[in-house]
């Protein structure tokens, strides 16, 4: 019997089962690598997802200090 299975794309169209490895792959791509799960690329695009909120704090401040904030 055929079944919906839900799929996350990332922006290069590969298909992921969850969103966390969709946006991981995006992150390794605009780190420089095509896909997250090799080298320290792919590390480091981890490490991102994990401290969004640090690194959005981050930059919220980056832009309240320079006048950029929206």
């Amino acid at each position: 019997m055929a079944n919906v299975a839900p799929a996350f794309a990332d922006n290069a169209g590969e298909v992921y089962a969850s969103p966390e490895a969709a946006v991981l792959s995006d992150l390794a791509a605009a780190l420089g690598r095509t896909t997250a799960d090799s080298g320290i690329t792919g590390g480091l695009a981890m490490l991102i997802l994990d401290k969004r909120a640090e690194i959005e704090r981050a930059f919220a401040d980056l832009d309240a200090m320079t006048g950029a904030a929206k």
